[in-house]
């Protein structure tokens, strides 16, 4: 099993290793093979989990996580998304929304606690006022008592996310999307949560796929098919990474980790060898000359920090 480099959220003094599995699509394929998942992230020493009620998983980490030291493993979840009766979900980041909403997830992963606890997705209806002056003083409250910690905004945009860190006392973020090798909207942000400890987890790596699959007629990006704009970017980032033979994907993970804001890099799974895919791609040893170029030919902003060794996570 290997022993990943870990690194503390210092507003909260949690230790967390560098690496996470994103739980989203765990059940694309089914029962067996989202327990299957779980269980060989956990094998080769990925002991940091994510999900959400929107994710339609918790009940499937639970069987996964049956029998599992509860604390020999980091779990987050989220709150804001209730079952509406009829398969979906409606915005709720009031008090009883969210201590619902925490319960269903206890009682989906059979377990007493989760350690992180995120706002998920207020921006998609505008509910920021409402997340934070209603459902924040509910996760204040909860962290106070020791039910979780630490706290913080998931979503796809940094704007609400730096708005509510200077709003209230928030612990972390997970970021998803906006620093990537297709975009690095965030820099700014991230540079001000680092200076501050507030913790950061870097999800959408791929950008819904894109970063993954490369371009084609049905890549994805941001949850939708990527636009002409996007898709052309990816043939040149595609073409660069043929010349130098590297992986797209394993540039996509190891210029987010380069980052020295992020903690961690939650990384998604629909296949079992997808866990052990993402690890060696973490592992390819790039070439300083690729990220130059990149720099060069204005596909990455001079600003971002570029993984300054070969393979850093050999």
């Amino acid at each position: 099993m290997t022993v990943f480099p870990r690194s503390t959220i210092a507003k909260a003094g949690l230790e967390v290793p560098r690496i996470a599995l994103g739980c989203a699509h765990i059940g694309k394929f089914g029962r067996e093979e989202a327990i299957g998942i779980v269980h060989s992230a956990l094998e080769l020493g990925i002991d940091f989990l994510d999900t959400a009620p929107l994710y339609k998983t918790e009940a499937y980490m639970g069987e996964a996580l049956k029998g599992v030291p509860r604390d020999s493993y980091i779990l987050a979840t989220k709150i804001g998304r209730l079952p509406d009766g009829r398969g979906g979900f409606i915005f709720d980041y009031t008090r009883d929304g969210v201590l619902r909403s925490l319960e269903n997830s206890l009682n989906a992963l059979k377990l007493d606690r989760v350690d992180i606890l995120h706002i998920h997705d207020p921006d998609v209806e505008d509910k920021y006022e409402e997340a934070l002056h209603h459902g924040y003083p509910v996760l204040d409250e909860l962290r106070s008592q020791g039910v979780v910690s630490p706290i913080g905004p998931g979503m796809n945009q940094w704007e609400m996310e730096l708005a509510f860190s200077r709003a209230a006392d928030f612990d972390c973020f997970l970021l998803a999307g906006r620093h990537t090798l297709l975009e690095q909207t965030a820099l700014a942000a991230l540079q001000e949560w680092r200076e501050r400890g507030i913790g950061v987890f870097a999800g959408g790596i791929f950008n819904s796929g894109i970063l993954a699959t490369g371009d084609s007629e049905i890549a994805r990006y941001n949850y939708e098919v990527a636009p002409p704009d996007i898709r052309a970017k990816a043939r040149k980032l595609e073409g660069i990474c043929k010349r130098y033979r590297v992986p797209l994907n394993a540039a996509a993970v190891q210029f987010v980790q380069a980052h020295p804001a992020y903690n961690t890099l939650v990384v998604g799974a629909d296949r079992v060898h997808h866990v052990a895919d993402n690890l060696a791609a973490l592992k390819f040893e790039i070439p300083q000359a690729f990220w130059q170029e990149l720099v060069d030919v204005g596909l990455v902003d001079a600003a971002a920090p570029l993984p300054d060794s070969p393979g850093a996570w050999q």
